[in-house]
């Protein structure tokens, strides 16, 4: 598969996926798209990169964060859905708790939109939202959802 192969050249390799933390699914298939719920920044049942950016965390470390969650989510839709059966990444939400007067989103959020694009191609081509919040679970620092299109 070429998204596996993608995932070597750049030196990642897919984690285990972790399992919901309440009474849902990580993916949820409606038609011919799939929702794939809220990944955190979690290798292998670790929870990585919790506290707030720019006071526990800088923004480099946001970027890894955010790596780890779209690593997540490829997981997730590879052994949910398969790679060959996705038509292309529809659109991400991005959330993140940081310090009040931080303000570097965009350069975090690049750390999921970069990594889609580089190990999809083409189909990873999306729009997203970039949301602060107050609190995440477990503190985690980041927290990403996304849509796919799947084939019929």
């Amino acid at each position: 598969m070429k998204e596996i192969e993608n995932l070597k050249r750049l030196g990642y390799e897919l984690p285990q996926i972790s399992t919901p933390g309440g009474n849902y699914v990580s993916v949820n298939i409606r038609s011919s798209i799939a929702y794939v719920a809220i990944q955190f920044p979690i290798l292998n049942e670790e929870f990585l990169y919790q506290g707030r950016l720019g006071a526990e965390l800088t923004t480099a470390d946001g970027h890894k964060a955010m790596e780890l969650c779209t690593l997540n989510v490829l997981a997730q839709i590879n052994a949910k859905v398969g790679f060959d059966n996705m038509v292309g990444l529809n659109h991400i939400d991005i959330y993140f708790q940081s310090a009040e007067d931080w303000d570097d989103s965009p350069k975090v959020a690049n750390g999921a939109s970069d990594l889609f694009a580089n190990v999809l191609e083409e189909k990873g081509r999306h729009s997203r939202a970039i949301f602060g919040v107050q609190y995440l679970p477990r503190n985690f620092s980041v927290g990403l959802t996304s849509s796919f299109t799947i084939k019929d």
